[in-house]
């Protein structure tokens, strides 16, 4: 135990004292605040064009009404033909019209389709079309209104929108019925908890690939492993790596709020632009009502979760996961030759089970319940990242336990049988080994 929390402090302290650890701690919330930075530029001055598109409204659908502007998009109705319009945008006189649009007449109001020409030099933006096709689309809608002498209020009573509660039948004490946002609710947590899982096997796994590769070549290993057991050594490394990715994580959790914060006050960021660019694209601003609505749908149907479930079984499942994949890396790492790119085609068996289970995740999420997720569930390299994404569907405890346990045990399987690949692999130098030669090592007295 003594010789455990050795190599764990020795993986922690070298590693944290590194220039690369604190430049990357410390250059990651800086980078994100120049992004920001650029973002909001990018936002607020990016799109500096102003073009003044000319309107022939031949079918009168603009008649007696104001054509409204939107970012840099001006509408003028004219009465003039089309050859003087479009001399007067040859021109390219300095605040002069850059475009026409001829809105041909309509002859029957109840046809559904409507041709209307655009001319310009220039290519038709994308946000151009759409600001023309929402302008257009709204006036015709408003002129066969008027042209056939439709009823407003029978219109806007087709209109309806429905909304699905949903209730439980069975009801434990202190147990809300509706459940209309936990679905919704438990997608989106289900996604980030997959999607955390997935990250954190790729990140910590390399890097403890990479820290068993290193000490190979440095021949420091050598030393250590005369008096430290190779299980002993392992372990204390995948701890140790671990805990320096958790100390990572939890020093951007504090810096990037603040340097967000400070960028903020010195720079003026905002979500206004952002805002802007969505309700753009999207056509239309989100009442603040229904804004605040959802808000408070999301804030209950993350109340409606069991969060004492969820909790202490995500991580489970993630040390579960950590030690799993980190143990198969080191494995790989001690294998390697003097040439650190020669480890991509050894990773390979253990990347594809990764990136199955994020497409099993995926299918998971959206059909909780369906043979595929619980079986998944079950499969060591899959579960680690499957099962969390179903916690916030309240599988049954029965799978939860079941699946808890294979992760668990197999973790430990996989740690001892790295360890016996560790100790041959981290000593044999000069070329790399082949999966074959790997699985004879397991069973070597060496």
């Amino acid at each position: 135990m003594d010789n455990l929390w050795l190599v764990i402090k020795r993986e922690y302290v070298t590693r944290v004292r590194r220039k690369s650890f604190i430049l990357a701690t410390l250059l990651t919330p800086l980078g994100l605040a120049v992004f920001f930075i650029v973002a909001q530029f990018i936002f607020s001055y990016g799109n500096d064009e102003s073009t003044r598109v000319a309107i022939i409204d031949e079918a009168g659908i603009f008649e007696g009404t104001a054509i409204p502007d939107e970012n840099g998009l001006y509408f003028v109705k004219t009465n003039d033909d089309i050859a003087t319009v479009m001399a007067e945008i040859q021109e390219e006189k300095e605040g002069g019209l850059n475009a026409l649009v001829l809105i041909p007449a309509i002859k029957n109001p109840r046809v559904k389709d409507v041709r209307v020409e655009y001319f310009s030099d220039d290519p038709l933006a994308i946000d151009t079309r759409l600001a023309i096709d929402r302008r257009l689309e709204k006036a015709l809608r408003e002129y066969k209104v008027k042209t056939l002498g439709l009823d407003r209020a029978a219109l806007a009573a087709l209109e309806t929108n429905v909304e699905i509660r949903t209730k439980k039948i069975t009801l434990e004490e202190g147990e809300k019925a509706d459940t209309t946002m936990a679905g919704v609710v438990g997608a989106g947590l289900g996604t980030v908890m997959g999607f955390l899982m997935y990250l954190s096997i790729f990140i910590y796994g390399t890097m403890v690939m990479r820290s068993v590769m290193e000490e190979k070549t440095n021949r420091i290993v050598e030393v250590i492993i005369s008096s430290v057991k190779p299980t002993t050594l392992l372990l204390g490394k995948i701890i140790g790596v671990g805990a320096v990715g958790l100390t990572q994580v939890l020093a951007w959790m504090v810096l990037i709020p603040g340097v967000i914060f400070l960028v903020s006050i010195f720079f003026g960021f905002d979500a206004d632009s952002a805002q802007q660019m969505q309700q753009m694209q999207a056509g239309s601003e989100m009442d603040p009502e229904e804004m605040q609505s959802m808000v408070e749908k999301v804030i209950g149907g993350l109340g409606t979760l069991n969060w004492w479930v969820i909790i202490p079984c995500f991580i489970l499942y993630f040390i579960g996961g950590y030690f799993m994949y980190a143990a198969l890396f080191a494995a790989v790492g001690s294998a390697m030759g003097d040439d650190m790119g020669e480890s991509q085609s050894l990773t390979i068996p253990i990347t594809i089970p990764v990136i199955l289970a994020l497409y099993i995740m995926m299918a998971a999420i959206q059909a909780p319940n369906s043979s595929l997720a619980v079986i998944s569930s079950f499969i060591p390299l899959f579960a680690p990242i499957v099962m969390p994404a179903r916690l916030a569907f309240d599988p049954p405890a029965w799978q939860i336990i079941g699946s808890l346990v294979v992760v668990l045990a197999f973790a430990l399987a996989m740690v001892w049988l790295a360890a016996r690949i560790y100790r041959v692999g981290i000593l044999n130098y000069g070329k790399k080994s082949s999966l074959a030669e790997m699985g004879r090592w397991l069973f070597s007295k060496y």
